[in-house]
């Protein structure tokens, strides 16, 4: 089989800081040993997230140039309007800055306090913003998910035996909708089948709950159903996204992703009552309903990146890319969740680290041993994040896994920049007893894991 090469060539480069190892300390203490806090010019390889990071193309910065900066009725929001139209079926589709500002619309119009919505797994600002509500989130990951190991095609799934239970028991009345992730940011971005996504639709309407997606990684999701699925493997991307998106009652999506461009989101519904409720916060909040608090060149890039984001070679060479990380990742001792995705891979932490209690945080540990070791940004997805702590900053009970996300940008980094990451892996895996712990020093009540200041414990 010939090789996967990039479908595309470099254009425009901008340079990266390399470092030295006394400066990387520096920064890393006065940023409270968390990499939110760092610079962007004290990183090499910036892994932190996908979101936003990714490189424009000449089209889209063709698209971007015929930018309508009109406040009402833009020609860029018709053209946003059409290409989305298209793609999701949905008659009433409002343009937000990004993710977490659609969320908090869509989710204020929907939720009432005291309501559950279910997951296969929220993410870090869809939980935020459900409690902001006094509502609580609640994950069901299909069984398949806690075997890290396994080759389970997908692993994404939410799980349907107790999506019924809890839909058809005594607190199905509390459900104020279900929220499916495509792919499982949450967990180890993961897949999810279309048979699970049509299963869990039709569970959420004989229960009259609404169905919603969070799309952010919509494409990513249709490539590997097209690669994993029976059934689907004579379909296009494209065409898999259409069926999953008639599948639901309305979604969110964050276009920082699968849009491809540094900024924007949109929310969507069948329902033209919940789409009124919906204008009225965005108008009060974001913007007018046509450029919700974008500006009209930010809409063309995303209707151009939206198109290009499901040509079959862009997401072949995305995987290709994944998978060959996840392989040098592997070669160098450390063990990745499979089988690996597209946007991330996710390190096993704990595996490798197992010094390090989880009430001292060993993904927190490898992240910034990473950063240390190399200059190279990511997050944890562990106790830091998923934990609960006491008044003293103290685990309590420790998330099922200690894991570290490795998001890959889109269009961003070549192999070479691939293969450092993995040699810079290979070096902490040989002595990994030499990693230290951390202890939290101050942190916030939510989303502890932006905000957090710790320091290193050795073991």
């Amino acid at each position: 089989m010939p090789a996967i090469i990039e479908p595309y060539r470099i254009k425009v480069v901008e340079p990266i800081p390399l470092t030295t190892r006394e400066a990387r300390e520096r920064s890393l203490s006065r940023a409270g040993y968390n990499a939110f806090n760092l610079r962007a010019d004290e990183v090499t390889i910036d892994l932190m997230s996908d979101s936003g990071t990714g490189a424009v193309s000449v089209a889209q910065e063709s698209a971007a140039a015929l930018g309508d900066e009109s406040y009402a009725g833009a020609r860029s929001f018709y053209r946003f309007h059409e290409v989305l139209s298209d793609l999701t079926g949905f008659p009433h589709i409002f343009p937000a800055h990004q993710g977490r500002a659609a969320e908090r619309i869509l989710f204020g119009a929907l939720l009432t306090p005291g309501k559950i919505t279910l997951s296969n797994t929220h993410f870090d600002t869809t939980r935020a913003n459900v409690e902001l509500l006094h509502c609580e989130a609640r994950d069901l990951p299909c069984p398949e998910a806690a075997d890290l190991d396994s080759h389970d095609p997908f692993k994404g799934n939410i799980d349907l035996a107790v999506l019924e239970q809890t839909l058809a028991g005594p607190e199905g009345d509390k459900v104020g909708f279900v929220i499916m992730t495509i792919t499982n940011n949450g967990g180890a971005g993961q897949p999810v089948s279309m048979a699970n996504i049509e299963a869990a639709s039709a569970l959420c309407r004989k229960h009259g709950v609404p169905f919603l997606l969070d799309a952010a990684r919509f494409a990513e999701n249709a490539w590997l159903v097209t690669q994993r699925e029976p059934g689907y493997e004579d379909k296009t991307p494209a065409e898999v996204a259409r069926a999953a998106f008639r599948l639901a009652d309305g979604c969110v999506a964050s276009l920082k992703k699968d849009g491809i461009s540094p900024m924007g989101a949109f929310l969507a519904t069948h329902d033209p009552e919940l789409a009124s409720r919906c204008e009225l916060i965005l108008t009060a909040t974001e913007g007018f309903r046509t450029y919700g608090g974008l500006a009209g060149h930010e809409l063309d890039r995303l209707a151009q990146g939206l198109r290009e984001v499901l040509e079959p070679d862009y997401l072949r060479s995305r995987a290709a890319a994944a998978a060959h990380l996840a392989q040098l990742a592997n070669e160098a001792g450390v063990d990745v969740v499979q089988p690996p995705g597209i946007h991330a891979l996710y390190l096993n932490a704990g595996r490798l680290l197992p010094h390090i209690p989880p009430g001292r945080f060993p993904g927190h540990a490898l992240a910034c041993q990473l950063y240390l070791e190399g200059g190279i940004r990511c997050v944890e997805l562990g106790s830091l994040y998923l934990g609960t702590l006491d008044e003293n900053y103290e685990l309590v009970s420790a998330a099922p896994y200690e894991l570290v996300r490795l998001a890959l940008p889109r269009r961003v980094y070549t192999r070479s920049h691939y293969e450092y990451v993995a040699e810079t892996l290979a070096t902490i895996a040989k002595h990994p007893e030499s990693v230290p712990g951390y202890r939290m020093v101050e942190t916030t009540p939510i989303l502890r894991h932006f905000n957090s200041r710790m320091e290193p414990v050795h073991m």
